[in-house]
């Protein structure tokens, strides 16, 4: 699709579904191109598809690279909150014709992907079992 296609595209999924900020589209478009370089798929193609799993999984190491310690906070601001924004994101793309997709595709790949705070907020916890310093 064309860039004035595109943000054309853009303009309107954000009139018609005000949930989600341009930045969630952005991010989703870098997390999927993320993912297909991180799963060695062609650059076209069918093979080129990504499931939904792979999706998540590459959304959340795109995050945690880009965002850190802060990706839930960062999500959270675009109002991406659970695994099912990332659909609701994708569907939108969809529709607009600037994704594709497969008869396969739903909802049901994102509903039960991973809890936000295991996701990004566990990883940057200290260990639990950390030993502590000895006082001399």
């Amino acid at each position: 699709m064309k860039k004035n296609n595109a943000v054309e595209a853009l303009n309107q999924i954000l009139q018609e579904d005000p949930r989600y900020t341009a930045e969630a589209y952005h991010f989703l478009r870098e997390a999927l191109d993320f993912t297909t370089k991180m799963l060695n798929k062609p650059k076209s193609g069918g093979s080129r598809h990504v499931s939904g799993q792979e999706l998540l999984e590459g959304i959340r190491r795109y995050a945690l690279q880009e965002y850190g310690v802060m990706s839930k906070t960062v999500l959270n601001t675009w109002g991406i909150f659970r695994c099912e924004d990332f659909w609701y994101l994708t569907s939108n793309l969809i529709k607009k014709g600037i994704l594709g997709c497969t008869p396969e595709d739903s909802i049901r790949d994102f509903e039960h992907g991973y809890d936000f705070h295991e996701a990004f907020r566990i990883p940057f916890e200290p260990a639990r079992n950390a030993r502590r310093p000895c006082k001399g």
